[in-house]
């Protein structure tokens, strides 16, 4: 019993914490950072063409954002939308490169791979 209200405290939690990130959009504390967590927050609640929608609008903000593109492509991979992952991971990938950030270019090119060869 104590697990299933451990479940829905924070089931209600993450549905809160979401809510109050949404009224943040718009508002000068809005970027890529807000719309990640948000994103984060929307994965949290299962609620995955939201946090999609989140991550795209976070690329606006900054395209060569590598953290966004990896989720976006994680996401969208889990989601069963093969093509766009692959085309998340490609673009990924080049800005990670832009940025220099070698981590995030392993790991993408990682996934990138595997679903290239499920494919």
């Amino acid at each position: 019993m104590a697990v299933s209200r451990r479940t829905t405290f924070t089931a209600a939690m993450a549905a809160g914490k979401a809510d109050n990130l949404r009224r943040l959009r718009g508002t000068p504390r809005d970027g890529v950072l807000l719309r990640m967590t948000l994103a984060n927050a929307l994965l949290a609640e299962n609620d995955a063409p939201s946090a999609i929608a989140e991550l795209r609008k976070a690329l606006e903000f900054d395209a060569d954002y590598s953290a966004a593109w990896k989720l976006l492509g994680r996401t969208l991979a889990e989601n069963g939308d093969a093509a766009a992952a692959i085309s998340a991971y490609r673009s990924g990938i080049a800005a990670a490169q832009r940025r220099g950030d070698k981590q995030a270019e392993k790991e993408m090119t990682v996934f990138l791979r595997r679903l290239e060869r499920a494919g």
